[in-house]
């Protein structure tokens, strides 16, 4: 293997230099001049020279391909245009005419046409027609016209191509720019092959790997591909791309891209964040990766690595990429700032304290002071904010601490030899949580502000996240009363994430399946149904067992029955539309039943009810759900259903006994907010009463 600019580099692409840099490809708001001109400055200080212009949400690269730019667009393109050269970065303009082309009409083509030629004049010497994410159903016409849609867009990207005079670069995207989009896959589709075969040989061919967002992309599978499109694919590369989820951002290093690809490829583009200033690691790091020697005098693989790669260590070039983004926080570039950076060999100074400014006496408070951003910081927003496909290891590190004691959590409740162990490790996963909430302030007061801002939503996020896992701990802990935010009935907003979207993805039967931590493995996903006579063995078992587990090998023998003990014991039959049962993926997991008469079930049991209590609360309730239902809301769902079926059914009340032992299932009817306790007489000892009414 070689760099791109040895001998052997040289062979894989002609005499054209390796095209490497960034893709401004994302959907949501493009990018400003100013950020793209700074764009330029860093690629050329870090060795990287292309810069691909293709915002989603420019309307004109893409709704609107057809119309030309205006004078003052024309301007701004013209500078950009400019500045590029000026720092030795090819500008590489893109158009998306696939959504409403036609394809054999000479009026379409010759608009295409009259659009680049625009492009051309302000500078630009460099092309790309992109088809990605369109329909392939081709219009009537175009059927006619062409045996495939790859037939057609071949077409007009070799007409265009052909009139610009063959550009050095000229960049193809196809509508199956991934393996995953290939029918059947990417040796057999007659798509890539009819590209491969029929786009001119200059044209260069964008390509994301394996997916649209690549885990990981091998050498394997670019040659697989390299052989179809018959020359070596430009990757556009999505790993830190965050436009499909505005929760996510991406400050991880490029990784999983072994070095050998370099002589296999044309090129790599990164389509970054959408983010503008976040986007200094993702890009700082395929910039080291770009410059990976394999002469084998640079080893920058630690021991222990995973599938090492002599020349790239993405750990080691993320330390530099936030080394060198450390300074970047440190420049202050909007006013209100409280630090400044005097020059790159002076630490952070704080401004100085005017003869007027308060001065705290022995007894006050001190005046608040903002302490500086440190690299550690860095490295821990980096692992929060890691990669699409995994966390950085202080953030799997946190979710593996709150599983672990959250199964353990019976050894906090109670001494046990767990119990030391318990209370150490929930201590060190507070004081990791206390190290993203300094984290937040020591960012928070950072001087360059436009850094900030575009992380600003995410750290909050972060920051509030962590809080409710770190006060659910103390809640294990026994440290606090269940937190509100957790526990609540009517919690703040700010206890319960995601919107409409959220609610959404919760209601559907995959969600949490790919999680980034598996344990605990994915949500669970609950049914409530009908009971049926089918169900009446599961009933009584969950009914045995949960007796079971309130004492004694015969606790009926040693307790004095309830009163509604006969439904689940299949002894009663449930009032009909008045029986539920809750299913998780293992099977029957709780039970609502009911009668809407409850003298049958007093009767049986020789217990006298007062004809008051009858009159206010004439129907009997039960509802049981096994330990493993750690989520209340199923069954608070199942209890809300039930008490409607027995309102339809015309009862005015229902009552429900319980052991004083069974917390659990106590707490559950309380938190359901309708059931209060009422007074029955000749109630057994440790029995309660509580009551509903409809």
């Amino acid at each position: 293997m070689s760099t791109p600019g040895s001998a052997e580099g040289a062979a894989q692409t002609g005499t054209r230099p390796f095209i490497s840099g960034v893709v401004e490809g994302f959907y949501g708001r493009p990018w400003t001049m100013e950020q793209r001109t700074e764009l330029f400055k860093r690629e050329q200080k870090w060795g990287l020279n292309t810069y691909l212009y293709a915002p989603k949400d420019d309307y004109k690269h893409r709704m609107y391909w057809r119309d030309l730019y205006s004078a003052e667009e024309a301007e701004q393109l013209i500078a950009l245009i400019s500045a590029a050269k000026q720092h030795d970065v090819e500008f590489i303009y893109a158009i998306s005419p696939g959504l409403d082309a036609t394809f054999s009409n000479p009026k379409e083509v010759a608009t295409l046409k009259r659009k680049l030629d625009q492009v051309k004049e302000f500078g630009c010497r460099s092309f790309s027609l992109l088809f990605d994410d369109i329909e392939s159903e081709m219009c009537p016409a175009d059927k006619e016209a062409f045996s495939s849609f790859a037939h057609a867009q071949v077409a007009i990207t070799n007409a265009v191509y052909q009139h610009l005079g063959e550009p050095e670069t000229f960049l193809f995207c196809p509508t199956d720019y991934c393996a995953a989009f290939c029918t059947p896959n990417v040796s057999q589709s007659s798509y890539l092959h009819t590209v491969g075969e029929k786009l001119l040989p200059g044209i260069d061919i964008l390509w994301t790997g394996p997916k649209v967002v690549s885990h990981k992309i091998s050498v394997e599978s670019i040659e697989e591909v390299s052989s179809v499109l018959k020359r070596a694919p430009v990757i556009w590369d999505n790993i830190h791309a965050n436009d499909y989820d505005p929760q996510r951002l991406f400050l991880g290093p490029y990784k999983d891209r072994p070095t050998e690809l370099i002589p296999k490829l044309r090129g790599v583009l990164t389509n970054p964040n959408c983010e503008f200033y976040p986007n200094f690691v993702a890009i700082h790091t395929l910039a080291t990766w770009c410059k990976a020697t394999a002469d084998g005098g640079q080893r920058d693989v630690e021991m222990g690595d995973e599938e090492q790669d002599p020349c790239y260590s993405p750990q080691k070039a993320l330390t530099l990429a936030l080394t060198d983004w450390l300074q970047e926080f440190l420049i202050t570039n909007q006013p209100g700032a409280r630090l400044k950076k005097e020059s790159s060999d002076e630490e952070p100074m704080q401004t100085d304290i005017g003869e007027s400014s308060c001065v705290p006496g022995p007894d006050e408070n001190p005046l608040f002071t903002a302490e500086a951003l440190t690299l550690n910081d860095l490295k821990l927003l980096s692992d929060l904010f890691y990669l699409p496909y995994e966390h950085g290891p202080t953030a799997r590190t946190m979710l593996q601490e709150l599983d672990w004691l959250k199964n353990h959590s019976q050894a906090a409740a109670a001494e046990s030899d767990e119990t030391a162990q318990w209370c150490s490790r929930a201590q060190q996963f507070d004081d990791m949580c206390e190290a993203v909430v300094q984290m937040f302030n020591r960012l928070s007061n950072a001087p360059n502000r436009s850094i900030l801002y575009d992380l600003y939503n995410y750290i909050c996020d972060i920051k509030s996240g962590v809080g409710l896992a770190r006060a659910y701990v103390k809640t294990l802990g026994g440290q606090h009363h269940p937190s509100a935010q957790l526990m609540n009935d009517d919690p703040e907003p700010w206890g319960f994430r995601g919107g409409l979207s959220g609610e959404f993805q919760r209601m559907l039967p995959c969600h949490g399946n790919r999680d980034l931590f598996r344990h605990p493995p994915m949500t669970e996903v609950y049914c409530i149904r009908p009971y049926c006579p089918e169900d009446k063995m599961e009933v009584q078992r969950i009914f045995g067992e949960m007796q079971s587990a309130g004492g004694g090998k015969d606790p009926l023998m040693t307790q004095p029955p309830l009163i509604c003990d006969g439904l689940p014991a299949g002894e009663l039959s449930p009032s009909p539309q008045c029986a539920l049962v809750l299913e998780d993926e293992i099977g029957v997991c709780g039970y609502a039943l009911a009668l809407i008469d409850a003298k049958p079930a007093a009767a049986k049991i020789q217990r006298a009810v007062s004809d008051s209590v009858l009159k206010e609360f004439p129907s009997l309730v039960t509802v049981q759900v096994l330990p493993r239902v750690t989520d209340p809301s199923p069954a608070k769902r199942m209890i809300g259903h039930l008490l409607s079926s027995m309102r339809s059914s015309g009862s005015r009340g229902a009552f429900c006994e319980l052991r004083q032992s069974d917390r659990r299932m106590l707490d559950l009817y309380a938190k359901h907010g309708c059931f209060k306790p009422i007074e029955m007489a000749g109630l057994p000892q440790n029995i309660v009463a509580m009551g509903t009414s409809l």
